[in-house]
């Protein structure tokens, strides 16, 4: 989201987002003298809240959610909050004020936050800085309409910093593209395109490198991460995941979609799969019995045990990471397994010709 500020030195309002190489800057408006401080903050603290309720409307869409048709569910609550850009400008234009029976507020997130950014700009009362205000949301509104069509131009591109449980398929050609330049993946990874697109491209090609590097070594596919991990510590369980789901027949985007709705959910402070975890919870506790273990290892056990497999404050980009560390790790068992005089290249060359061999697996 874009972050709003109170420059005092400068009397201004200023606005910040995310590139993926560091946060951008720029100023919205020179305030009027007689605004105070607080009035200042107000604004400053209103715009953000406001933003973060828009952009959330990206982070989690009515498509990962059901059927949107359906009254009273969660799409339909979503759909409907994004629907409420549109009533956003009535809202900084003719807020709901407090009367003597006290103050209409919306249940929408976007609409109310709209309402307070317009009670903050009835009480300055300077009309060039309202219609200033108004230009600037509508800025905002563009970027995000910008990223939902895989556009991440512009004020867009802090998407690359978001975590969403759906995918572009631009998005996953772009990154395709960039894998096929370089397996291993580049910077640009992180700083042009959504993650989680980038993700679906990455799983795809983990798996033909595991491939490539399971046959070198005479190792399964699903084994090959854990295997170089005796090589160079290596991130295992998430690469390991995803090579097990994709063996057994997913693609490449229902695993990274479930995988970052999981974490997404987690983070919410909500439990995705309940039974799931009681199930894994009774596992490790099996485990323990069936090895003998003394109870402080035990203990250890279970304090590694996690309810997400993803850093739940980052989601997509951790399993972005993941991926490409897993990918790695391939390039690392296929270079301790052959006599070719350049490994890396030629195991670049092999993946590429894994990857093209099964071309419509990559969404």
């Amino acid at each position: 989201m874009t972050r709003y500020a109170f420059d005092a030195d400068r009397s201004a309002l200023v606005a910040t987002w995310a590139t993926g190489r560091g946060d951008l800057a720029q100023s919205v408006a020179t305030l009027p003298p007689q605004v105070t401080t607080d009035q200042a903050t107000d604004l400053a603290s209103n715009l953000t809240t406001l933003s973060r309720f828009q952009w959330r409307t990206y982070t989690h869409p009515a498509s990962a959610a059901g059927d949107p048709d359906v009254p009273n569910s969660e799409a339909w609550r979503r759909a409907e909050e994004r629907r409420n850009f549109k009533e956003v400008e009535a809202a900084l234009r003719t807020p709901n004020l407090p009367t003597e029976e006290g103050l209409l507020v919306s249940y929408s997130g976007v609409v109310e936050s709209a309402h307070c950014v317009g009670r903050t700009l009835h009480e300055i009362g300077a009309d060039v800085l309202r219609d200033t205000v108004l230009a600037e949301v509508r800025t905002e509104q563009a970027a995000i309409e910008s990223a939902e069509r895989g556009d991440l131009s512009g004020r867009a591109r802090q998407a690359v910093e978001l975590s969403r449980p759906d995918v572009s398929p631009a998005q996953v050609h772009a990154a395709d593209a960039l894998l096929r330049s370089d397996p291993l993946g580049t910077i640009e990874l992180f700083t042009e395109l959504d993650p989680a697109s980038a993700s679906v491209a990455a799983a795809h090609w983990l798996y033909a490198a595991a491939e490539v590097a399971g046959e070198t070594a005479n190792v399964p596919t699903t084994d090959v991460v854990a295997e170089a991990d005796d090589i160079e510590a290596l991130q295992v369980e998430t690469p390991t995941l995803v090579l097990e789901r994709l063996c057994a027949g997913e693609t490449p985007t229902d695993v990274v979609v479930d995988l970052i709705a999981e974490a997404m959910a987690v983070h919410e402070g909500r439990v995705p799969t309940p039974w799931g975890l009681v199930a894994q919870v009774a596992d490790i506790e099996a485990q323990a019995h069936r090895f003998g273990v003394d109870a402080d290892t035990r203990d250890a056990m279970l304090a590694g045990f996690r309810i997400s497999r993803l850093d739940p404050a980052r989601p997509a980009l951790d399993l972005l990471e993941d991926l490409l560390d897993g990918i790695r790790g391939c390039q690392l068992l296929y270079a301790a397994h052959t006599e070719e005089a350049d490994p890396e290249s030629q195991f670049a060359a092999d993946v590429r010709l894994e990857a093209d061999a099964d071309p419509e697996d990559l969404l």
